[in-house]
């Protein structure tokens, strides 16, 4: 029957290897930048580090239905965005508004809006939450509080 006798094992979720993760951060991502904050279903999650303290900004493939917003985790839990996220809440840039998100926390696949399932099912988690009402500005995301502070003693 071909690889895997031609069968989808559900039970088993998939997880990306780390190996991927360290490739896709240092080039697929920086790629992804530039446009995922403005061409849904990509959308930019912005999160503060929870050690360093760093803004970061990772480009997901997302899901919004309503005011609910969903990302399966396909790096697994233990993915740095992830917890930091969870840790500390975040913001989302998708289609060139910024949202905050509200309530972050991992749900099983079937609790996952429609359109986020199969990814989800595959990943055996997603992360959801609801968006916040739109930001002013417009961009690739919030920037750091420090460069604003710098920017406003220099007018």
């Amino acid at each position: 029957m071909g690889w895997g006798g031609g069968r989808y094992r559900a039970s088993v979720p998939l997880q990306l290897p780390r190996r991927l993760a360290r490739f896709n951060r240092a080039v697929v991502n920086p790629t992804q930048g530039v446009y995922a904050w403005v061409l849904p279903p990509w959308a930019v999650i912005v999160h503060r580090g929870r050690r360093t303290g760093r803004v970061y900004r990772t480009p997901v493939l997302a899901f919004r239905r309503g005011r609910t917003f969903a990302v399966a985790v396909l790096y697994g839990e233990g993915a740095d965005w992830v917890q930091n996220v969870l840790a500390g809440g975040g913001r989302v840039v998708r289609a060139a508004k910024t949202y905050e998100l509200l309530g972050p926390r991992l749900v099983s696949p079937s609790e996952a809006p429609a359109a986020a399932r199969p990814l989800a099912r595959l990943s055996g988690k997603a992360l959801i939450a609801e968006l916040g009402e739109p930001e002013p500005g417009f961009g690739r995301g919030p920037r750091l509080a420090r460069v604003d502070r710098v920017t406003s003693r220099r007018r």
